[in-house]
């Protein structure tokens, strides 16, 4: 994953009035966490970061105080309604080193006929992986699975270098049958016991 540059700055006022102000610049207030370090706060463009955090798990460069850090962001808040950008942890990272990230999971495919439902029991898969080539998702094959059927997370064919960061017995996706109307199933069961008296 190609890491995106972004300039921020150093900001030392804290507090619910400052961030505030901060949005109403068009700057989105962050903090830079890891390593030992002290938590470093800063402010960055909210076009240029909305843009960046549009792929998941992205490999940031701040650029601050003539300092340049590379980091991922680990905890993005949003504004409930109109889902601007209000806070954004960021975790400081190094070449080689690895870190746990959450994987959006997609499918291909389609299931096996007969109204067959797909239930995402997760909705991302925990992975450890190097902080410089961290996948944008991982995808998993449904093509011809049936009711009854689950997806664990061993199942999952990841990229080189990217392990589990979950039990390899975790369902991850699992295939339903459609549910029959309950009408049906009543007119069904008394059918059943006038036979079996």
């Amino acid at each position: 994953m190609a890491e995106v540059k972004l300039s921020a700055e150093v900001r030392d006022d804290f507090g619910k009035g400052a961030a505030r102000r901060l949005r109403r610049e068009a700057k989105v207030p962050g903090v830079i966490y890891g390593h030992g370090a002290e938590p470093q706060h800063v402010a960055i463009d909210s076009h240029a970061l909305m843009m960046a955090l549009k792929t998941p798990n992205a490999l940031l460069r701040l650029e601050f105080d003539g300092k340049s850090e590379l980091v991922i962001p680990k905890d993005v808040q949003r504004e409930a309604i109109r889902r601007f950008l209000v806070h954004v942890d960021f975790l400081a990272v190094k070449k080689g080193e690895k870190v746990t990230v959450e994987l959006p999971i997609q499918t291909e495919g389609e299931l096996a006929p007969g109204g067959n439902l797909l239930e995402h029991v997760l909705n991302t898969l925990p992975v450890e992986a190097e902080a410089t080539h961290i996948p944008e998702s991982v995808t998993v094959s449904i093509a011809g699975l049936d009711a009854g059927t689950s997806v664990l997370a061993k199942d999952i064919v990841l990229p080189s270098g990217v392990s589990l960061a979950v039990e390899d017995e975790t369902v991850v996706l699992q295939v339903v049958a459609a549910q029959a109307e309950a009408p049906a199933e009543e007119g069904a069961e008394g059918e059943a016991e006038g036979a079996e008296a």
